[in-house]
């Protein structure tokens, strides 16, 4: 991809206002339409949010939407509506012991509400603070009690059983992370305890070493010029603990890269390399806990080796990617990485919510790193630049998505393809729009040097 050296936050900023006006009303509207029993709103159908039985890990995107909105137009009716949902609807998250989802649905509304009370945005309770508390601490001790022990650590299994490590996991990590800092634990049989930090780095160094490549002969795809390659989905053996093979739910192959599941590897090693940063020495003095320094230095070495791949692999010379690296279509879009994407290609769709995904991970490395981060700082903000425009930015006000060009299971055949084109898109996704509004909330924050940090 290409990007300016001197594209700043403020720069932005006209444009981020822009997209938080459309946004807001989309969120107000969808919110009037919804009905909560027919499930949560997972994609759009020629423009409209529908329901897809999967998993519910799209609800509190949903919820969250209008929380950030909040944050950054001060627009209480979007607080109202948001609260009203999370009291009366999100309970059932907190205690499901089937997903690998929590980070998702409870960061981005207990968590969010959370730190807008600590941060003076909405009147102090201390009662109410107890519950958002409560709850993130709840939802941590369960996430972490879905796991998957090996001889050398362990992970949290996909909702697929306990065979199955996804790498989106490692941006829900940061409800473990939530939980440990508010002091909670998990105790188990017997009363054993359970460190939730060292499940967090357990599961983080597991997903650096299986479903990451570094360009070291792991097989035979795994060169050095494909350095930061990665798996959606890696599969073990759970009688014996045994690596078996590289797997793919939602990309072309196991042996090409996912482009959203590249990004959440971005993000979520990015995001938990800030917070264990933050955590001083003596937390890492807890049995089986690895020096604070290793830790550092396996999740910088997995987020630089995925923000390289996407800067010099995955993604058009504009930072928007396709939704497979791999894609078989691919190669009739001649040289793609040379031209900015075209989603109204008619070969492969381009998948934005990847995009937004990878562009917030991209800035957390870039801060991270301070001035030997400029590059991948720039390289976030021009994504972000890109994707609050059109053709990304929804501004059909009958169309209830925000960001446009959105992918959600191109295998199975899941995204709707309008009448007149041959492959998906102009539709939108809940955790496509809801991490563009992560995203602008972030590059606001480096705007007005208030940084966000992890939650």
């Amino acid at each position: 991809m290409e990007s300016s050296n001197t594209l700043t936050p403020q720069a932005l900023m006209p444009s981020i206002k822009r997209a938080l006006e459309l946004a807001s009303q989309k969120t107000v509207l969808l919110d009037r339409r919804w009905k909560v029993p027919d499930g949560a709103p997972v994609f759009t159908v020629a423009g409209k949010y529908t329901a897809r039985s999967w998993t519910q890990w799209t609800q509190g995107f949903q919820y969250g939407n209008a929380l950030v909105c909040f944050d950054l137009t001060g627009d209480s009716s979007l607080l109202t509506l948001s609260r009203r949902h999370v009291v009366d609807d999100m309970a059932e998250h907190l205690t499901h012991t089937g997903v690998h989802d929590h980070g998702f649905n409870n960061i981005s509304t207990y968590g969010h509400l959370r730190r807008l009370m600590l941060a003076g945005r909405i009147p102090s309770n201390e009662w109410e603070l107890n519950f958002y508390e409560l709850a993130l601490k709840v939802s941590g001790a369960v996430q972490s009690s879905r796991w998957t022990a090996l001889p050398d650590g362990g992970y949290i299994p996909s909702f697929n059983g306990s065979h199955s490590l996804f790498i989106d996991t490692m941006r829900t990590l940061r409800i473990c992370a939530m939980a440990h800092r508010l002091g909670h634990g998990l105790v188990g049989e017997q009363d054993k305890r359970v460190n939730l930090l060292g499940r967090l780095l357990a599961h983080a160094k597991t997903s650096a070493a299986f479903n990451i490549y570094y360009g070291e002969g792991r097989d035979h795809y795994d060169v050095p010029e494909l350095c930061g390659r990665t798996v959606h989905e890696t599969i073990f053996n759970v009688s014996s603990g045994v690596f078996r093979c590289p797997s793919s739910q939602q990309g072309f192959s196991p042996f090409t890269t996912w482009t959203r599941g590249l990004a959440w590897a971005m993000l979520g090693f990015s995001e938990q390399l800030e917070f264990i940063q933050s955590l001083p020495e003596s937390e890492f003095a807890a049995e089986g806990l690895p020096a604070k320094r290793e830790a550092c230095t396996m999740l910088e070495r997995a987020a630089r080796a995925t923000c390289d791949f996407y800067i010099n692999q995955a993604s058009a010379l504009d930072g928007i990617c396709y939704w497979d690296t791999g894609a078989p279509q691919l190669h009739l879009l001649g040289d793609w990485k040379a031209k900015p994407a075209d989603p109204f290609n008619d070969f492969e769709p381009v998948d934005s919510s990847a995009s937004a995904i990878a562009a917030q991970g991209l800035l957390r490395l870039g801060h991270v790193l301070g001035e030997a981060g400029r590059a991948y700082m720039q390289a976030g903000l021009a994504i972000i630049e890109r994707l609050i425009q059109e053709p990304y930015l929804s501004t059909d006000p009958s169309h209830e998505g925000i960001l446009l060009h959105s992918v959600y299971h191109r295998p199975n055949g899941w995204d709707y393809i309008p009448p007149t084109r041959r492959i998906p898109s102009g539709e939108s996704s809940m955790w496509g729009d809801y991490h563009l509004l992560e995203a602008l909330l972030l590059v606001t924050r480096l705007a007005d040097s208030t940084y966000y940090t992890f939650f």
